[in-house]
């Protein structure tokens, strides 16, 4: 089976679009396809009309079932999560968790999970998840450690080297070791799917050579600098 089989939905959520969050949405994506052979997704929920999740659940287990109530944007995604092995999320810390848009994601991911009770089995095991969480102050660790917890108990696989973190106002670009951490969250995710489908058995997991470094730090600075070319071009047309 090809690498380029594994396919990795990144979902980041951010309402800034040239923002540390939606550029490291983009590096994700490069350092999936170009260092570590894989297809890559990238979306931002607050780019989607994602309603909250109405509860179905609660009332009749039998009732949280595809196709989902609401017809909004969750009905492409669903397929696209469906298609993916492995998940990315990053996002911004809202005071210790989440923004909205992206909690309505997670919950209307109860569909998937409710599977067990509908076709005997989640629709989201066996599938792969790591997480980047990005912001100012402290609450990241508590960010991350909430979506481990759901993600799991979804059926998600967590790989070794699953988490990276920024606590700083200083520009991302600026730390080596969020930027490798960040490189081997994608790393864990594509070599828990390539595990997972019989693909390979890695010797190690987390690289931290020079040669990748200068990969993973050349990817940062060039969507630093593109996503600087485009919000300067944004304003200048405002």
């Amino acid at each position: 089976m090809s690498l380029e089989n594994i396919k990795i939905l990144i979902i980041s959520s951010s309402p800034h679009k040239y923002g540390s969050v939606r550029l490291t949405a983009e590096v994700c994506k490069r350092i999936a396809e170009y260092l570590e052979k894989a297809k890559a997704i990238v979306i931002d929920v607050y780019d989607l009309d994602i309603k909250p999740c109405r509860g179905c659940v609660s009332e009749d287990v039998k009732q949280c079932k595809l196709p989902c109530v609401y017809e909004d944007d969750m009905r492409k995604l669903y397929e696209i999560i469906e298609k993916s092995d492995g998940m990315i999320f990053i996002s911004p810390i809202y005071w210790y968790t989440v923004p909205g848009p992206l909690k309505n994601f997670i919950d209307r991911l109860t569909v998937f999970e409710n599977a067990i009770f509908i076709d005997g089995r989640s629709k989201l095991e066996g599938k792969v998840a790591g997480f980047i969480a990005i912001g100012n102050d402290t609450g990241a660790v508590a960010l991350i450690q909430n979506l481990m917890a759901i993600l799991n108990s979804m059926g998600v696989a967590i790989p070794p080297w699953a988490l990276a973190y920024y606590e700083s106002e200083e520009p991302i670009i600026e730390n080596r070791s969020f930027m490798l951490d960040v490189a081997n969250v994608v790393r864990g995710v594509v070599t828990m799917a390539k595990v997972l489908k019989g693909i390979e058995k890695p010797t190690y997991w987390y690289r931290a050579d020079s040669e990748y470094l200068e990969h993973v730090t050349k990817i940062f600075h060039q969507v630093h600098n593109e996503f600087g070319i485009q919000r300067t071009l944004k304003n200048r047309f405002l």
